[in-house]
């Protein structure tokens, strides 16, 4: 069973979808008690990095989300926005995210050689293995994943980097630390890779 939290600023229902093709099962959570007592979980999101993070506090997730990583030991998905709300910050915002990666939050105009690129990163992309993960088991070299964003993640932590992808110059597209995995792209949008990634998380 995957948890999927809804906090108002996520794209829940193409992940429930494909879940479900795989022959998984899900359910929506919102509530701390919830999320304590999911086996697995899942953080999607779309949008801003601050609202993101607000309407996790507001909902009161924020601390369930941080138990359920470091005292359950149980694994955590953050997608997109999701993803980028486990680093340290983000110069979208002021808040901080939940720290659990040494890792920010940067604009692409912030990348070297970023000139005459288009923002927001857009459509489909491979992405590059850094470091071996069950997560990305059974993929071919170079898989292709859908992409949309303005911003990207930077770890300062090498080892934590799962993959990366190149646009005009490499960024992280995925990190890895214990229980915790960050995919910046949309699995639930990237067909037969998405899909094997969603059984791969399924299966840990």
């Amino acid at each position: 069973m995957i948890s999927i939290i809804d906090y108002g600023a996520g794209n829940i229902g193409s992940i429930v979808n494909m879940i479900r093709r795989l022959g998984g099962t899900s359910k929506i959570v919102s509530s701390p008690d919830e999320i304590l007592g999911a086996d697995k979980l899942i953080l999607p999101g779309v949008g801003h990095f601050d609202h993101g993070m607000k309407m996790l506090s507001d909902n009161n997730l924020v601390e369930a989300v941080k138990a359920y990583v470091q005292q359950k030991e149980r694994p955590l998905l953050g997608i997109c926005l999701g993803a980028q709300l486990l680093t340290q910050r983000s110069e979208e915002g002021t808040m901080p995210g939940f720290g659990f990666f040494d890792a920010e939050v940067l604009h692409f105009s912030k990348l070297p050689n970023e000139e005459n690129i288009r923002i927001p990163h857009m459509g489909w992309n491979t992405i590059q293995f850094e470091n071996e993960t069950e997560l990305l088991k059974n993929l071919p070299e170079n898989p292709r994943f859908y992409f949309v964003h303005s911003y990207y993640m930077h770890s300062n932590q090498p080892s934590d980097v799962l993959c990366t992808a190149a646009y005009k110059t490499p960024f992280a597209a995925g990190l890895h630390k214990d229980n915790i995995w960050a995919v910046q792209f949309h699995p639930e949008k990237s067909h037969k890779f998405g899909m094997r990634l969603f059984q791969n998380f399924l299966e840990l």
